[in-house]
């Protein structure tokens, strides 16, 4: 399986197996006038657990045992005592299967579950939300510098989303430096690409820092509680549910990270306010994702 390229590195080192991630297209812009523009690429992953099949998740194609593995464990389907064998990828059948020591049946489980709304395959409530009772998460601090130069990289960094847009991402951060970035049409994909890279890595999770692009929902918080992780940063906002969610389980959420500015409506006592903000520059034109990254 190949490792995850870094922030620095997504477009120069992607996953040697995937397809191909985008495709030009040619249309008429505002002027009438012919243009040819990038667009990402679409197509379904079906995910066995063993024998059974779980789930078909629209994804872009890029590291399908990560996600496939992400998506099982963030879903309780895989915990930390199971063993992986082997994760098995069909480019062709469009499939992935993890296989695991012993053999699961969730047929039942999934039966009793609702799905929700979300980008992909979001997450499945149900008994999701009593996992959360057993969590504890760790009083990790985060520096305000930190994520002052965090948001500085991640923003001037060369990404899938520059070249063809429509697409989010998610990065797992060590302080300020980044560790892993994945990309996916659904930003649950990328949080499920972070965990099974995890997972099959053995990275722990306590002094971690999860950013991502896309907004601080209910299915968001989750998946980061569950992963562990006791930080959550995002360039875009929050809904209710997420933050309500986030303080019970005693989560930091940060949002609307822009140049000097952000908002932490959850777990503000891991902050360590290092710097003043005045001395952070504003957030240029030429490097603003304006909106469409993760709204």
């Amino acid at each position: 399986m190949a490792d995850a390229p870094d922030l620095a590195q997504y477009l120069i080192a992607p996953d040697p197996k995937a397809p191909r991630l985008t495709r030009a297209v040619t249309g008429v812009d505002h002027l009438g006038q012919e243009t040819e523009i990038s667009v990402v690429e679409e197509r379904p992953l079906t995910i066995y657990l063993n024998s059974q099949e779980i789930v078909t998740a629209m994804t872009i194609g890029d590291y399908p045992e990560y996600l496939a593995v992400g998506f099982l464990r963030n879903q309780g389907m895989l915990r930390d005592g199971d063993v992986v064998t082997r994760v098995d990828y069909d480019e062709e059948l469009e499939v992935v299967v993890v296989r695991t020591e012993t053999e699961t049946n969730h047929e039942e489980k999934l039966k009793k579950k609702t799905r929700t709304s979300g980008c992909a395959v979001g997450t499945v409530f149900g008994d999701m939300m009593e996992g959360l009772e057993g969590v504890e998460l760790p009083q990790t601090q985060v520096k305000t510098s930190d994520l002052y130069a965090l948001a500085n990289t991640i923003n001037r960094t060369p990404s899938l989303y520059l070249e063809a847009g429509a697409i989010h991402g998610t990065v797992l951060c060590q302080g300020a430096r980044p560790l892993v970035y994945m990309e996916d049409v659904g930003r649950h994909n990328a949080v499920d690409k972070i965990s099974g890279w995890m997972f099959q890595h053995g990275e722990v999770a306590a002094d971690k820092m999860l950013y991502t692009t896309g907004r601080l929902t209910s299915e968001m918080v989750i998946k980061c509680a569950l992963m562990g992780i006791p930080v959550l940063a995002s360039r875009s906002g929050f809904t209710a549910w997420g933050v309500e969610i986030a303080r019970q389980v005693g989560l930091t959420v940060i949002g609307r990270m822009r140049g000097q500015r952000f908002v932490c409506l959850s777990g503000e006592e891991r902050l360590l306010r290092d710097v003043d903000p005045a001395s952070v520059p504003d957030e240029g034109k030429k490097h603003a994702r304006k909106g469409g990254y993760g709204r």
